[in-house]
């Protein structure tokens, strides 16, 4: 998953909903719900400053990518959304948490993580780990380390038996180790 904050209001410089938009080619597009919301939100702020004229583009607010699923929250204005594996959530600290909750369950669950070191260059073990991520229902990153000289490959699965296999798998194939090694990068 993916998670964005930040620039999702309906101000010149809130580009966010819309670069997530165009990033899978999706119309904007208001939905009851998220107009519902906008509106709802705004007859709050209303009663609450009931001296300040307000004027909002609520289809504006409310738009969010077409199909995507919208995430509203009594904590904002401008809803944030799910599209695919990206969730678009607002950058205001409060607005953020409050609509984290509504979909914290998704990323619960139990997940180990192990890492292994390799001196081989990142470029020439893609195969491996590659074949690594087909063989195994985990996952598989690489960072290289230049001030460590080494490349961290950090194995997660969602069980042990997984872990073990996919790491011991890396071990053979990559000529990796699971301690930190080091080579000299400019030889």
């Amino acid at each position: 998953a993916v998670i964005v904050t930040g620039g999702i209001g309906s101000t010149p410089d809130d580009v966010t909903m819309e670069a997530v938009a165009d990033a899978f080619d999706r119309e904007m597009t208001p939905t009851d719900l998220t107009r519902e919301s906008v509106e709802r939100r705004l007859a709050a702020i209303r009663e609450r400053v009931p001296d300040r004229e307000f004027d909002v583009d609520v289809a504006a607010e409310a738009s969010v990518p077409e199909g995507s699923r919208p995430l509203v929250t009594e904590a904002g204005l401008a809803p944030g959304c799910v599209v695919e594996n990206v969730y678009v959530m607002p950058g205001i600290p409060d607005e953020l948490k409050a609509t984290f909750e509504t979909v914290a369950d998704e990323f619960a669950g139990d997940r180990r993580s192990r890492f292994c070191y390799t001196v081989e260059p990142e470029s020439n073990i893609v195969p491996a780990l590659e074949e690594a991520m087909d063989r195994f229902d985990g996952a598989v990153g690489c960072s290289p380390d230049r001030e460590a000289d080494h490349n961290r490959l950090k194995v997660t699965a969602t069980d042990d038996e997984t872990l073990d296999a996919a790491a011991a798998w890396l071990l053979e194939h990559v000529d990796a180790s699971e301690t930190p090694v080091s080579r000299d990068w400019d030889d």
